[in-house]
């Protein structure tokens, strides 16, 4: 892989952090407490939005996920290790990478 292939999967890995920090800010309202006043909402009102709140927050928690092998992807540009795989040393599918800057393997070890 060269500097110019280099350049732009951190190009599309720095794009994809700031999609999820734009999605952070959408999922905000979502994970803000529940009220329990059952004079403002009905009892299956506030069990929607209890639910509602879970799945904010199960969201969110998938995009720290995201965001943290995003890094992880950076921390390998750095090192010299992005692009190839973590358990033979190959090097891992342009068009693999491209999909999911964050693969640790190539299609060969990863499907077993």
């Amino acid at each position: 892989m060269d500097e110019a292939d280099i350049a732009a999967f951190r190009s599309l890995i720095l794009s994809r952090r700031e999609e999820l920090a734009r999605e952070d800010a959408l999922g905000r309202d979502g994970q803000s407490t529940v009220s329990l006043d059952q004079q403002a909402i009905g009892r299956l009102s506030r069990q929607d939005a209890l639910l509602n709140q879970s799945m904010a927050k199960a969201t969110q928690a998938r995009r720290d996920a995201q965001r943290s092998a995003l890094q992880a992807a950076l921390g390998r540009i750095d090192s010299g290790l992005f692009g190839y795989c973590d358990d033979c040393g190959d090097p891992i599918a342009r068009k693999r990478l491209q999909l999911d800057p964050t693969a640790l393997r190539c299609i060969s070890c990863a499907s077993g």
